[in-house]
């Protein structure tokens, strides 16, 4: 086996994320009952991971669903998905190549593409940036696997993808990819070093 390319998932990868709790915070501060604005967006939300919305349809179901001013509510929601940079594993990513092909496979959200480019440069960071409210389904869907593979021209146990979620690391495990659980950072770099000292040991 050869790694000829590492894909990197972005929240709790790549940028470090808690748990995302902006609408019971919204529900609290307006004395709403807990779990009111999932329920009234969750079509919303399905919808905007895979395109089916656009960011003003977003803001619109917000105002007419809820009376909320959308503006406010989908600031907080941003600040949340977007994290804080792990500074280590970027450095790490930006360091791979060019000896092997790179990129990113992340379960999205319309408009993620936009702020996470101004806040981690993820287009410069790696080869390929894949983002399922782009290309219209989400992990686990195998096409995806696919899809990225063919991106980065690697088959598939040429390929290491890097997930914070052990579902997706077994769906793509059994899709033939090399998957890595990432834990902590430390632990994350070991394990795609390992795979990667087949390629070094080859001298490719």
């Amino acid at each position: 086996m050869t790694v000829r390319a590492v894909v990197f998932d972005v929240g709790g990868v790549l940028a470090l994320v808690e748990p995302m709790d902006f609408d019971a915070r919204w529900e609290a501060k307006l004395g709403l009952e807990r779990g009111t604005i999932g329920a009234a967006m969750a079509d919303v939300w399905e919808a905007g991971a895979i395109g089916g919305v656009t960011e003003a349809e977003v803001h619109q179901a917000l105002s007419e669903r809820l009376g909320l001013d959308a503006e406010e509510v989908m600031a907080d929601m941003w600040e949340q998905y977007l994290g804080r940079p792990n500074t280590a594993l970027i450095a790490f990513v930006r360091g791979l190549r060019p000896a092997c092909r790179t990129g990113i496979l992340s379960n999205s959200f319309v408009g993620a593409r936009e702020r996470e480019q101004q806040r981690y440069g993820l287009s410069d960071l790696v080869d390929e940036v894949i983002y399922s409210h782009e290309e219209g389904m989400n992990k686990p869907d195998p096409r995806l696997w696919e899809l990225t593979c063919r991106r980065l021209g690697s088959a598939p146990d040429e390929t290491v993808f890097v997930d914070d979620s052990p579902a997706l690391v077994r769906s793509a495990r059994a899709y033939g990819m090399h998957a890595v659980l990432f834990q902590d950072t430390a632990q994350t770099i070991r394990e795609v070093e390992a795979l990667l000292s087949t390629r070094r040991r080859l001298g490719l």
